[in-house]
């Protein structure tokens, strides 16, 4: 496997991130020791998970995984905090010091190591200025419990705002965003890989296959099947089910026959195609999932090809929403003082 450049680190990663979401869930924990073992023999280095995973279970499960294996110093091990981990606690999520500290020492007890490589922002907040999140930040940077910090499903004007701080202060910065990016959702081309190309920033990319919907689980007229992620009717899943959704699968469905290849393949090869992205995250629940993806960075893209999918998902383009525009609607700048 041919390693690539994590930004401006010098880090290098795997083009394909293990993703580590059903450990602990769908996935039983042999099972997904299993997967850990298989993900680094095929030569990926780059791990991703999140205390919010089945409520730090990902964490322990895959830490677990590691220590057996014997194989910490050679991975790249990302996690996240944001996510409320305790209903009954008001101080238990968001982007304060006192949370981020908080979790970041329970993420390297689940985890089992004594240092994070990426330490993500899980999501934008509203509510904290992003001084107080970067500072806290750098704070578990200077005290070696973190490598380096990134950021998910940031606005590029929010990337922007983050790197000024960052200099005026003096604090670490962020090296890595973490966005949603894949043929139903088109929009990262807009704005945030330019931004990310321009500042040197990596891009992981994340839910690559729309929720498994471009792994061609689904057509046009056959209804939902049971068992898979989409199966269950509500607002986020019923709306990758429209028109348009099904004509861009339907040419997925004929490009991976041509090609040889799974729809899930040429899914994820399309994402790694574009220059900005560093890496994709890939979520297999067995070991047969993982076998599947894991040969996407084998696949090439004739132009012709990319213009096949660009004709039924033009770039740009947002046919199912995976994140939202207006995620800053009641932003109060009267909230924030950087200065």
């Amino acid at each position: 496997m041919n390693y690539v450049t994590l930004g401006r680190t010098g880090i290098q990663v795997s083009p394909l991130c293990l993703g580590t979401m059903n450990f602990g869930g769908v996935t039983d924990e042999n099972t997904s020791k299993q997967i850990v073992a298989e993900a680094l023999e095929q030569g990926i280095n780059f791990i991703d998970t999140a205390n919010i995973y089945n409520k730090g279970r990902s964490e322990e499960i895959l830490g677990q995984a590691l220590k057996e294996i014997g194989q910490r110093r050679r991975v790249v091990l990302a996690t996240k905090v944001h996510v409320q981990m305790d209903v009954t606690d008001p101080n238990s999520s968001n982007n304060h010091r006192r949370h981020i500290i908080e979790q970041c020492h329970a993420s390297l007890k689940r985890l089992q190591t004594d240092y994070l490589d990426i330490f993500y922002i899980h999501r934008p907040s509203t509510q904290i200025p992003i001084d107080e999140t970067l500072r806290a930040l750098d704070d578990l940077v200077r005290a070696g419990d973190v490598r380096y910090i990134g950021s998910s499903d940031f606005a590029a004007w929010k990337l922007i705002e983050s790197l000024w701080v960052a200099k005026e202060y003096g604090l670490n910065r962020f090296v890595c965003e973490q966005s949603a990016y894949h043929l139903l959702d088109r929009r990262a081309e807009r704005e945030l890989f330019p931004m990310t190309q321009s500042y040197g920033m990596a891009v992981t990319v994340w839910s690559p296959l729309a929720g498994g919907f471009l792994a061609g689980k689904y057509t046009r007229d056959a209804g939902r099947p049971e068992g898979v992620r989409l199966s269950e009717a509500n607002n986020w899943a019923d709306r990758h089910f429209k028109p348009e959704a099904f004509d861009v699968v339907e040419v997925v469905l004929k490009l991976a026959d041509e090609k040889g290849y799974s729809p899930a393949q040429i899914a994820i090869a399309w994402c790694l195609r574009h220059k900005a992205v560093t890496s994709v995250l890939m979520g297999p629940k067995t070991i047969a999932q993982l076998k599947d993806v894991i040969q996407a960075y084998m696949v090439s893209f004739t132009e012709a090809d990319l213009q096949r999918l660009d004709s039924v998902s033009p770039p740009g383009r947002v046919i199912v929403p995976y994140y939202i525009d207006d995620a800053f609607a009641d932003f109060r700048p009267h909230q924030f003082h950087w200065i």
